[in-house]
């Protein structure tokens, strides 16, 4: 969702302090609401209540988003050397990881094992022969390929052990003398069929059965991510949850002595971000053919698919608004030099200024992780706040430390009324703008 501000000069109010964006300051920037992804913590529990979430941190790996999944309890999903330097750089804890990435470079796997590390997924031959010669103590965690056929983002033409292949994978590692405890699946990003995850429960209760006939102490089901709660998948968490819960009932009941995780990333910061970025620069392109004299817009904005929304090149973008005055079929376009380099065109929306800005919301999923700072232009600095209460609840003091770089620094909001936002953007006079957490649909765009 876009909304956009009829102003230059905007004042981000963060703990009775004032940031001003304006003629001196025009780099993007997001702001983090903490209180989002508490809100969306307390969601998975009560929907999910068997599933442990390991957070996944190539969607977003913002040191403040890591503390407050620390402080929440959650484990984490690792995919590489450089994920687990920082987990643990952060204070996780290695019984906290898992590395969930199924073709790793042999020092990783080293490095791994020197740092106790020791839940890590294969879906290959070659994998295990690694394996055993770089962490032959590892606890294993065979990777099945399952139906992602209903899925936006289909992961397992890459990734996954086919079914007729497991019995041999299993006998293999025992014959080098490794420990599989466990299965893990992946039905794909955006999966728009519930009925996927209860085939691959299945599945994975097969693989179970399978390894305990071979003499493995299995003990471990991961259920993968792909997990969303905006858009068209605002309802359908709670759907697949029930779904999942059936499953997780039928084939592995409590009291079965197995550990059920998940892997969820964009779940938990996709709403927590919104991105801020400013119109650089707009030309005016009139119809000469149509009679009404009718225009397009272009603008020019200091962020782009080459930085915080390089995103939108494999995830749907959502975008709407109402506005009560003339709007203009427009382009916008980021600020590197390539043509790629374009958020959206054909987008209907009033006429805009250089100087004003524009607010994205949803921004927390594949956005920080995955720009560039190519052109040399600035990646959007972070903005994190967080409501007294939920501070003090979580007690984030001892989880934060304010001696951190400026990016680190977490706002209190101190004065949060019933229904007012954890955080706001004012235009001069002081009118509040947008707030985060609340539901998409509700949001309508503020021209002041």
């Amino acid at each position: 969702y876009l909304y956009y501000f009829r102003n230059r000069n905007t004042l981000l109010i963060l703990e009775g302090k004032s940031l001003l964006v304006g003629d001196d300051n025009e780099e993007p920037f997001y702001v983090l609401s903490l209180d989002s992804m508490l809100k969306r913590h307390l969601r998975w529990l009560t929907n999910l209540p068997r599933v442990k979430p390991f957070y996944a941190m190539k969607c977003n790996n913002t040191p403040t988003v890591v503390r407050m999944l620390m402080a929440l309890g959650t484990g984490f999903d690792c995919a590489s050397k450089a994920e687990i330097q920082l987990a643990l750089s952060l204070g996780v804890t290695p019984d906290k990881i898992i590395y969930a990435h199924t073709t790793k470079p042999m020092s990783h796997i080293r490095y791994a094992c020197n740092h106790r590390v020791d839940v890590m997924t294969f879906d290959s031959e070659g994998e295990l022969l690694k394996i055993s010669l770089c962490h032959p103590q590892a606890k294993l965690v065979l990777r099945i390929a399952v139906d992602d056929s209903k899925s936006l983002v289909r992961l397992s033409s890459k990734f996954g052990a086919r079914m007729s292949s497991v019995g041999k994978l299993l006998e293999q590692a025992g014959e080098l003398g490794l420990e599989v405890i466990g299965v893990s699946f992946h039905v794909g990003s955006g999966c728009t069929g519930s009925l996927a995850y209860k085939q691959a429960i299945a599945d994975a209760r097969y693989v179970f059965d399978v390894a305990s006939l071979l003499g493995f102490q299995m003990r471990l089901l991961d259920i993968g991510g792909g997990f969303s709660g905006i858009g068209d998948f605002q309802e359908k968490f709670e759907e697949f949850s029930e779904v999942i819960n059936a499953a997780l009932d039928k084939y592995f009941p409590p009291g079965s002595g197995v550990e059920v995780i998940a892997e969820p990333g964009r779940y938990y910061v996709e709403s927590a971000f919104t991105l801020a970025v400013n119109v650089v620069a707009k030309r005016v392109v009139a119809d000469e053919v149509d009679e009404q004299n009718s225009k397009s817009m272009m603008y020019y904005i200091n962020d782009g698919v080459y930085g915080s929304m390089s995103c939108i090149t494999f995830d749907p973008a959502h975008s709407k608004l109402e506005p009560s005055e003339p709007t203009y079929p427009s382009v916008i376009w980021g600020p590197t030099c390539d043509s790629i380099d374009k958020v959206t065109e054909n987008y209907w929306m009033p006429e805009l200024h250089v100087g004003e800005w524009l607010l994205i919301d949803n921004m927390g999923a594949y956005s920080v992780s995955v720009s560039t700072d190519f052109n040399s232009f600035e990646r959007a600095r972070i903005y994190p706040v967080v409501t007294a209460k939920t501070w003090q609840a979580l007690n984030l003091s001892r989880t934060y430390n304010h001696q951190l770089c400026c990016t680190e620094v977490v706002s209190i909001v101190t004065s949060q009324e019933e229904g007012v936002p954890a955080w706001s953007l004012h235009v001069l006079p002081m009118q509040r703008g947008f707030s985060p957490g609340s539901p998409a649909s509700s949001h309508s765009p503020k021209t002041c």
